[in-house]
């Protein structure tokens, strides 16, 4: 019993495992959004042309988490152009847990 009580205190102070991902999920799709006014501005052919970029970064070496951030941004913006709909957090949240 012990155990469980000092398990459960530590859940209480840190969170569970799932509360710390989605948190730290929930910081990339809230970081994305600080790229919306940049892809806003983008004409279709520009916003496409980020696809052919992330593409030649990854072929270079860079971490998909690098780009992971504007990725969605990218995606966010081509959504609302395309069937005037843009992604909630929480669908950016739900693409990162595919991704992982």
């Amino acid at each position: 019993m012990a155990t469980s009580s000092f398990t459960k205190f530590l859940v209480s102070i840190f969170g569970s495992r799932n509360e710390r991902l989605v948190k730290g999920y929930m910081q990339t799709a809230l970081a994305s959004g600080e790229f919306e006014p940049a892809m806003q501005k983008l004409s279709d052919q520009e916003l496409k042309d980020k696809t052919v970029a992330f593409k030649a970064a990854l072929q270079e070496g860079i971490r998909p988490e690098a780009i992971l951030q504007e990725a969605f941004s990218v995606v966010r913006e081509a959504a609302r152009r395309t069937v005037n709909m843009r992604h909630f957090d929480v669908q950016l949240v739900g693409g990162n847990v595919l991704y992982e």
